[in-house]
């Protein structure tokens, strides 16, 4: 339902969280409030899906969207993935929707990926590591992985440091190390026909990262989570070079709204040639829309 004629940029990572804060005794509202402050956000309660289209369509952007599943180890309850593909469907001209299932879940999961798969098409997962308490090179993944592979899909991993539980007592109780990009080097290898994003400019392991989507043909990476601005060097030296067809525009969404990213992107040193690649084509040839 896309129309590539009628975007001018692609999101490859925003976030579909709102009904997940409306649970008093979870602590979730704590988290996305102080989520909010930490990224400078100006709300308090994240937009639904609905209102996230409605902003996407006027910035005249496609998104891709997705929950997050981490309840096992968080006790967040989740979103569900067929409300979000019901809400999504709705908003079809400009939203793309991935769904998340957590690994631990096991045959569960594995049940669950293949059913949305094959009813509702769904051509991408989001994987968060920290949230979800796994190294994702642990084998108990790896059915898991096997059914993405199979069927063609996207695994998008979150890598690198995270806005959620900074500056609470103990990161509530949020793990870095899960979230280093290297583990992604045996999951590259042992799927080579999955294709692999590594979420974000992956603080403190940004060469790591590099290495690994420069080494394996199936591993990109996206640049969201962060305002270009901030951006290291050697990202935007990879970006202009080794890694131009392979590194896609991602927001953050609603922590870091799009049009303030592409704004700060307009003012980096990316190669003219390179910027509808980097914002739009590269994301849409991933994705099997061109």
């Amino acid at each position: 339902m896309i129309d590539l004629s009628k975007i001018r940029a692609i999101d490859i990572h925003t976030h579909a969280e709102e009904p997940c804060g409306c649970h008093s005794d979870d602590g979730y509202d704590d988290l996305q409030s102080t989520m909010a402050g930490y990224f400078g956000a100006p709300w308090k309660h994240p937009p639904t899906i609905p209102e996230t289209a409605a902003h996407f369509r006027e910035q005249n952007i496609a998104a891709v969207i997705f929950p997050v599943d981490a309840e096992r180890e968080t006790g967040y309850r989740r979103y569900s993935n067929d409300e979000v593909i019901e809400l999504v469907k709705a908003n079809s001209d400009v939203l793309i929707p991935f769904a998340s299932i957590d690994p631990w879940k096991g045959k569960m999961a594995v049940r669950e990926a293949r059913r949305l798969i094959e009813d509702y098409g769904i051509k991408g997962f989001k994987f968060h590591p920290t949230m979800q308490g796994f190294f994702p090179n642990d084998r108990m993944a790896y059915p898991f992985y096997e059914v993405l592979a199979e069927h063609g899909c996207i695994a998008l991993f979150h890598t690198g440091q995270t806005g959620v539980g900074s500056g609470m007592p103990g990161g509530n109780g949020m793990r870095l190390k899960y979230s280093n990009p290297m583990y992604m080097d045996d999951v590259a290898v042992d799927f080579p026909d999955l294709k692999i994003i590594l979420a974000h400019p992956s603080f403190p392991w940004q060469e790591e990262a590099l290495s690994v989507a420069q080494h394996k043909p199936n591993v990109y990476i996206d640049l969201s989570g962060w305002s270009p601005k901030y951006f290291p060097p050697i990202l935007v030296r990879y970006c202009n070079s080794i890694l131009r067809k392979k590194v896609l525009f991602g927001s953050d969404w609603p922590m870091i709204t799009p049009e303030r990213w592409l704004a700060d992107f307009e003012k980096i040193a990316i190669k003219d040639e390179l910027r509808e690649d980097i914002i739009k084509n590269n994301a849409a040839r991933l994705l099997g829309l061109m």
